[in-house]
């Protein structure tokens, strides 16, 4: 049986934590900036979690993470 790959854009766009979560980085924060609030660019800058829907999906595009 071949070796699982891994997907290689996916594993340049999400890091794994210590308890198995997935962290990616929020959209909509390199274009039109001037329309954005000084806050809203702040909470842009932080990573978030994947959502719990898409979990699955990410963990089969990362089998080695």
């Amino acid at each position: 049986m071949p070796k699982i790959k891994t997907n290689k854009a996916a594993a340049k766009r999400l890091k794994g934590t210590g308890t198995g979560k997935i962290k990616r980085s929020r959209a909509c924060k390199s274009h039109k900036l001037t329309v954005k609030s000084r806050k809203r660019k702040r909470v842009l800058r932080q990573d978030t979690l994947v959502d719990s829907a898409n979990l699955k999906r990410i963990k089969r595009l990362l089998p080695n993470l």
